[in-house]
C-alpha cells in the first residue's frame, strides 16, 4: 500500500509539474512579444530610432513642431507615451522639434492663392488647410484671412492655413463655408482657421491615441496620432457649413 501511494503521489507531482510548464509555455509564448514603449523625448531623432529598434520596434516622425524648450532635431512627443505595452514591431509615432521659432511669417492677404502658396513655402512653412467663403467685393481665388498672422511670434506649428474668397455659387444658394480637412492638424492651430471663418466648436472631445489594442501577430498596425492632432471631425471635409453651426473635433490625448 505505501509503494501504492508513493507512485500516486509522485504521478500527481509530475502532471501539477506539467501544468505549471504548459502554464509557462503559453504565458511566454502570449506575452513574449511584448514591449514597454520608451522615453524618447529629449533624444535626437537618430538617438530614438536606435532605441526603439534595439527593442523591435519603429519609428516614424509625423509632426514638426516649434519649441523654444526642445532643441531643433530632438523628439519633443511620442505616441504611445513611454510605459506603454505594445507587441514587438509597433510604430512609435514622433513629434520632432524644430527648436525656437525663427522664420518671419509672411503677409499673403489680398495675393492669389498659387502666389501665396509658393511665397508661403519659401517662407519656410507648409500650406495647411485651404477654407472657402464667399467675399462680397473680393477676387476669387484671393487670400482673405490667414493663421498665423503675418509676424506673429510664439507659433508652435510650421504650417499656415488660409481662407480664401470662393467662386459664386452656381446654383444660387447663399452663402456658406465649405468645411476644410482638419484631421491629423495640431488642435490650436485648426481652432484657429475655424474661428477665423466665423465657426464655433462644440465641446471637444478626447481620444486617448497613447496605448493601442494589441493586434495579433501579422495584423496592421492601426494608425495613431500624436497627443493634440485631431482625428475625427464632425461635418466632414468639403460639407458646406455656416456660422449657426458648431463643429465637433475629436482631438488625440
Amino acid at each position: 500500500m505505501i509503494g501504492f501511494f508513493r507512485f500516486v503521489l509522485v504521478l500527481l507531482l509530475l502532471t501539477v509539474v506539467g501544468m505549471t510548464s504548459a502554464i509557462l509555455t503559453m504565458h511566454f509564448a502570449i506575452h513574449g512579444a511584448e514591449v514597454s514603449i520608451p522615453d524618447l523625448r529629449g533624444m535626437t531623432v537618430a538617438d530614438a530610432g536606435e532605441r526603439a529598434g534595439s527593442l523591435g520596434l519603429t519609428i516614424l516622425v509625423e509632426n514638426h513642431l516649434y519649441s523654444a524648450d526642445v532643441p531643433a532635431g530632438r523628439v519633443a512627443n511620442q505616441s504611445p507615451s513611454a510605459g506603454a505595452i505594445v507587441r514587438s514591431g509597433w510604430r512609435v509615432w514622433l513629434t520632432e522639434s524644430l527648436g525656437p521659432q525663427k522664420l518671419a511669417i509672411p503677409d499673403v492677404r489680398g495675393k492669389d492663392q498659387r502666389v501665396a502658396t509658393i511665397e508661403v513655402r519659401r517662407a519656410g512653412f507648409q500650406r495647411g488647410a485651404v477654407a472657402e467663403i464667399q467675399w462680397p467685393g473680393v477676387e476669387p481665388g484671393r487670400v482673405i484671412a490667414q493663421s498665423p498672422d503675418p509676424n506673429a511670434a510664439g507659433v508652435e506649428s510650421p504650417v499656415m492655413n488660409l481662407l480664401v474668397a470662393a467662386q459664386p455659387d452656381a446654383t444660387g444658394t447663399e452663402g456658406g463655408l465649405v468645411m476644410p480637412n482638419l484631421v491629423g492638424q495640431v488642435f490650436t492651430s485648426a481652432a484657429m482657421s475655424l474661428a477665423r471663418m466665423g465657426l464655433h466648436l462644440a465641446p471637444v472631445k478626447e481620444q486617448d491615441m497613447h496605448i493601442a489594442p494589441v493586434g495579433a501577430p501579422g495584423e496592421p498596425v492601426p494608425l495613431t496620432f500624436p497627443p493634440g492632432a485631431i482625428v475625427a471631425q464632425a461635418p466632414a471635409a468639403g460639407s458646406r457649413v455656416d456660422g449657426s453651426m458648431a463643429i465637433e473635433l475629436t482631438v488625440a490625448k
